[in-house]
């Protein structure tokens, strides 16, 4: 497994992405779990079971917690204490070569208070979560945002 949530030769090898003009935004159910970015909204529900599906298709690393920020703004304090560290968090791939916690912010930080070093973390790579996108338009500006940051 490798380490950390920037990865060099990721952000060296990085290409342009062509748009889909077929793109189909991931539809949204009531009760899912959205994760919203500025104008980027990703159904984490749908990615979840996508994992649970697809695991082997996706890399599992080890997430060094230190890379992450120390306070999230949504931690329920009591929900810390009941979180499994074990269950691999998602990172996804923002911008060439750098990742995002996505979904897992609790178990981040009871891992960080715990003193753990690392925590498993599925790794998506751009092509893997822009399918959880929930609106055409951010796919558009999503494509051309990475396209702005590849070199």
């Amino acid at each position: 497994m490798q380490k950390s949530n920037f990865d060099l030769e990721r952000l060296q090898s990085a290409e342009k992405l062509k748009a889909d003009e077929n793109f189909t935004p991931c539809r949204i159910n009531k009760g899912d779990e959205l994760f919203q970015n500025g104008i980027f909204v990703f159904n984490v529900t749908k990615m979840i079971e996508y994992l649970k599906k697809k695991s082997n298709e996706v890399d599992l690393i080890e997430a060094e917690v230190g890379d992450f920020p120390k306070i999230f703004s949504s931690i329920d304090e009591s929900h810390v204490d009941s979180v499994d560290v074990s269950q691999p968090v998602i990172l996804s791939e923002i911008a060439p070569g750098h990742y995002n916690l996505i979904d897992g912010n609790h178990r981040m930080e009871k891992a960080r208070r715990m003193g753990a070093k690392s925590i498993l973390a599925y790794k998506l790579d751009v092509n893997q979560h822009l399918k959880f996108l929930t609106e055409k338009k951010a796919y558009l500006s999503y494509i051309e945002y990475w396209n702005g940051k590849c070199k």
